[in-house]
């Protein structure tokens, strides 16, 4: 009887980041109940270091209404599945799951976001590599304090550089510093593609995409091409950048392609002198967006000078300022983004083998 309770009103805890219950995630794998001790074991889909503690103190929270004086341990596993979300392609091999970070519009700080949410999920526990797909104007390398550095070739494939723990790869290692960039479109989508299947990834448990802006052939041949897993759409609050971001959520739409939150970057200057909040750009554009797709707001990320300053030294927040609230800004960002990717339908196509049919 103790242990049905158990198991009832633990199947009602809301998960914060994928706001949804135990039962209806399938988290639970065993409970246990004896004279002095209950055990809960639990396997998320999504990256769990960084949070652990909070999520274990408040699930016992949770339970000790009902344990009856009894000890409550949890123990916490991970195991990330690889998700298909656009079917039909075939998966990237050593790749579980490929994300997309898009806006539609330059200026909007997607290449900030995607490198700080590549390093709250490193930090997170999972291994994670990032694809600089902006070929005119390649920023990661800067971003990664790795201006200079080279991809060496093996077996005619690159080997991605690994800065900061991350496996990364970017035209700007291919070209000399300052070079510009005068190709074509189809010469342009050529070299993403080799970018893309001819890197030597690691085993990754995310490999996040740092889309160039706009809806064009560009990205519309990379989004047809790449198996995306899901996309990650950036935003600022006023009404020329929304614009141009509905129609890369109308792209992703059309394209089958999950979309798995809208991330406000730039929503509010707080003055370093007086700590006055200003909205310079507008305000409740992610909100907005958010509503008009059905989508979650994974979080509102503010207008710092000290995001530009750390970012440009190649040592991002969420390295370099770990506690502060827009690095903790990034870190929810990315854990509600994968934790919601972990609910969307598993890929097993890596599962089973290719059947052949040959005439006799």
């Amino acid at each position: 009887m103790l242990q049905k309770t158990i198991e009832s009103r633990l199947d009602q805890f809301i998960d914060p980041w994928l706001m949804v219950s135990l039962a209806e995630a399938k988290l639970t794998r065993r409970v246990t109940a004896s004279q002095d001790r209950i055990q809960v074991d639990l396997q998320l889909g999504y990256p769990h270091v960084a949070r652990e503690m909070d999520l274990v103190e408040a699930i016992k929270r949770w339970l000790l209404p009902v344990a009856e004086g009894r000890e409550v341990a949890v123990l916490l596993s991970t195991r990330i599945r690889p998700h298909a979300g656009k079917l039909g392609l075939p998966a990237l091999p050593q790749v579980k799951n490929i994300i997309a970070v898009a806006s539609g519009k330059g200026g909007v700080g997607k290449s900030t976001v995607s490198v700080n949410m590549a390093l709250a999920l490193a930090k997170a526990g999972a291994k994670v590599g990032l694809l600089d797909a902006d070929i005119y104007g390649p920023s990661q390398p800067l971003m990664f304090n790795a201006v200079g550095s080279k991809p060496k070739v093996k077996d005619k494939t690159f080997m991605p550089v690994v800065s900061h723990g991350i496996q990364t790869i970017s035209m700007g290692y291919l070209i000399e510093e300052g070079t510009a960039m005068v190709w074509r479109g189809p010469m342009i989508g050529k070299a993403l593609q080799q970018l893309m299947f001819d890197t030597a990834w690691d085993a990754l448990d995310y490999l996040i995409v740092d889309l160039p802006p706009g809806t064009g052939d560009i990205q519309l041949t990379l989004c047809q091409k790449m198996p995306l897993a899901g996309a990650i759409i950036v935003t600022t609050p006023q009404d020329v950048a929304l614009s141009d971001v509905r129609r890369a959520c109308e792209m992703f739409t059309k394209l089958n392609v999950p979309m798995l939150g809208v991330v406000e970057n730039m929503s509010v200057f707080h003055c370093t002198q007086c700590g006055h909040a200003e909205h310079l750009f507008g305000e409740g554009g992610g909100v907005k967006l958010s509503e008009d797709f059905n989508l979650p707001l994974l979080a509102s990320i503010p207008l710092a000078r000290s995001i530009r300053e750390m970012t440009d030294a190649g040592q991002p927040p969420v390295l370099q300022a770990p506690d502060s609230a827009y690095a903790k800004a990034f870190d929810e960002a990315a854990y509600k983004a994968v934790a919601w990717l972990s609910l969307q339908p598993e890929d097993y196509s890596s599962k089973f083998p290719n059947i052949v049919v040959t005439p006799r």
